[in-house]
């Protein structure tokens, strides 16, 4: 048992999910328009919900951001449960596939301090902390910072004179 885990309940550690990896693999960089088609061929990952929501974030959609967010907190709830999750316990961010739930969790924590939502960040932040305590600076350390650009500057073709 470590300190991190007072109370010894086993830790949660999701199935890997290959097709989903493969697909991210097959359009990296993925830009918001490949993470929109990858949902809608994996609309249980949560890991492709939540990276939707930071490509939103990045260019200052906070909205959806919020939007995508939230799907992929349930879907990675759902994962959690199917994996045998009974609402505490380690999620710990060292094991890859559980990294779809937890930056879920981040970005929809994320987006709720954006809208003022005092008691869902405090949730969201605690329910983080629980599931590993290293998951936010983890996060924080790969997460993209926002652009200066509008949300339309995201999806105008430029040509040139």
């Amino acid at each position: 048992m470590s300190g991190d885990n007072l109370l010894g309940l086993p830790e949660t550690l999701l199935p890997e999910d290959t097709a989903v990896m493969e697909a991210l693999a097959e359009r990296s960089p993925a830009t918001a328009a490949d993470l929109g088609e990858l949902v809608k061929q994996f609309p249980t990952s949560s890991l492709l919900w939540a990276l939707l929501s930071e490509e939103l974030w990045a260019v200052g959609a906070v909205l959806p951001s919020y939007a995508y967010a939230r799907v992929g907190y349930h879907r990675g709830l759902d994962a959690l449960r199917k994996g045998g999750w009974r609402g505490q316990g380690p999620v710990p961010w060292s094991h890859e596939p559980n990294r779809g739930v937890l930056l879920s969790l981040y970005t929809l924590r994320r987006a709720a301090e954006a809208f003022g939502e005092v008691d869902e960040v405090k949730r969201l932040g605690d329910f983080l902390q629980m599931s590993d305590p290293r998951a936010i600076d983890a996060i924080e350390a790969t997460i993209r910072p926002v652009t200066d650009q509008p949300v339309t500057e995201a999806i105008i073709i430029r040509g040139q004179d």
